[in-house]
């Protein structure tokens, strides 16, 4: 049975690449009706570390990608698997200080060259290491990284990798507080988990040979590697962000869906349940994946225009609860204003801008519309002419709105733009729009006549 898993490390909040990677782990399992994991990797947080955890389970719950959660209970457990690899000789105990790594650090930096550790403690005599040890020395515990030849392992996704030895770095296993790191626990957590597909970011790939030296040193099945192609965004879009602004987790997770993947088909839409009925982690490209937020507005929208009336208003009307007071208005009038903008808005949020001219008493003409008014008399006729017939008008309704506009046609014998660009523009102050009947009619008799007089 495949098992996969998703590690999160609570040193932040849970970003766009974070879920597409677990989406992709999630997918990788169920698709062979496997298990998947997601696994909180710290057990001692502090307490914005515990807003994150708690904010990272929130999300993949309320995005479906549910599993078993596992979390650390201690790093004593680690600490003995790195002792372990001590009296095999695949670890050392090191005693360089801070200082003395911070200073080869700047060696390093100054001679334009790339630091690595130098091995210092290496060769140091294991009877003297065990002394320091015993009497409290600060230390860490290194992995013994073989100096000579390469080191090859097989990618799902980028084929055979392979490495020269002398370019691996001896990394910390054990930190000086006895805790382990980030790297050495993942590796002793999915092999005890019995994790089959070890999923990660390619941004690590140069790293694997460490992680299956340690596999092989400590006597773990190896598991297969599955590498996921970076995504690159010249724009900063944060899942919070997206989230508050009013994109749909079904949208969300659909276009992730698409970054780094490509199904067989032409097919663009797809519910949970289909993919992982259509993913193939054969199908995972090795490119850089571009998050595109045009291409993501444009699925939240289609997503958007496929919801029911009643799903729709669920969903865009509280946007418009946060910034107008809504008391003064029936029920039957913000339904109208909400499904007006259904198929222009392309995220909640969007609603409070384009609605903003049905909330205010008036509104500012740019110097364009200004000037685009008084540049024809034609204009100003087609203006003039409509505040005379709202004037006279005693039942405002959608019905003798398009009679208004059709006295005011024959009268200056205006049509198309003529007649209708300049009344949207006195009125709303754009020229473009909802369709006008509708906004008129939402903006009530008055208020039209009030953004007339000041024409």
């Amino acid at each position: 049975m495949i098992r996969t898993r998703f590690s999160f490390y609570p040193k932040k909040h849970v970003d766009i690449e974070d879920l597409r990677n677990a989406l992709f782990s999630y997918l990788i399992a169920k698709h062979e009706d496997g298990e998947f994991f997601f696994r909180i990797e710290d057990s001692h947080l502090k307490s914005y570390e515990n807003e994150y955890q708690d904010f990272a389970k929130k999300i993949f719950t309320e995005f479906g990608l549910n599993g078993d959660y596992e979390f650390k209970k201690t790093s004593e457990n680690h600490k003995a698997y790195a002792e372990k690899l001590v009296n095999k000789g695949k670890a050392y105990y090191c005693f360089c200080t801070e200082e003395e790594l911070n200073r080869k650090r700047l060696e390093a930096t100054e001679n334009k060259t790339t630091y690595i550790y130098d091995g210092t403690c290496r060769l140091f005599p294991k009877d003297e290491a065990r002394r320091k040890v015993l009497i409290e020395e600060q230390y860490v515990i290194r992995q013994r990284m073989p100096k000579e030849g390469q080191t090859t392992f097989r990618d799902l996704v980028y084929g055979d990798i392979t490495t020269l030895n002398s370019c691996l770095e001896d990394q910390i296993l054990i930190k000086s507080d006895g805790t382990s790191t980030y790297n050495f626990a993942n590796v002793i957590d999915d092999a005890l988990m019995n994790i089959t597909h070890v999923t990660m970011s390619e941004k690590v790939l140069t790293s694997t040979p460490k992680y299956l030296l340690l596999y092989e040193s400590l006597g773990f099945s190896v598991p297969k590697f599955i590498h996921y192609p970076r995504i690159v965004t010249k724009l900063e879009n944060t899942l919070i962000d997206l989230l508050n602004q009013g994109f749909l987790k079904e949208a969300i997770l659909n276009y992730i869906a698409l970054l780094g993947w490509s199904p067989k088909s032409t097919q663009e839409f797809f519910t949970l349940e289909q993919l992982i009925q259509k993913f193939d982690f054969n199908h995972i490209n090795k490119r850089p994946a571009c998050f595109d937020i045009k291409k993501l507005k444009w699925f939240n929208h289609q997503y958007i225009i496929r919801l029911s009336d009643e799903e729709y208003i669920t969903f865009v009307k509280p946007y418009l609860e946060q910034f107008y007071k809504l008391e003064d208005k029936s029920e039957e009038w913000i339904r109208y204003l909400l499904l007006m903008y259904k198929k222009q808005i392309y995220f909640a949020s969007e609603i409070v801008l384009n609605a903003h001219m049905f909330f205010v008493n008036h509104i500012e003409l740019e110097e364009k519309e200004i000037s685009y008014l008084k540049s024809d008399t034609r204009r100003k006729e087609v203006v003039n002419t409509f505040k005379d017939e709202v004037k006279k008008e005693l039942n405002w309704n959608r019905e003798t709105i398009k009679e208004i506009l059709e006295h005011v046609k024959e009268k200056t014998t205006s049509t198309g733009s003529l007649l209708y660009m300049p009344i949207r523009i006195s009125i709303t102050g754009k020229r473009k729009g909802p369709d006008l009947v509708d906004c008129l009619y939402l903006l009530g008799q008055k208020k039209v006549l009030e953004r007339l007089e000041t024409i």
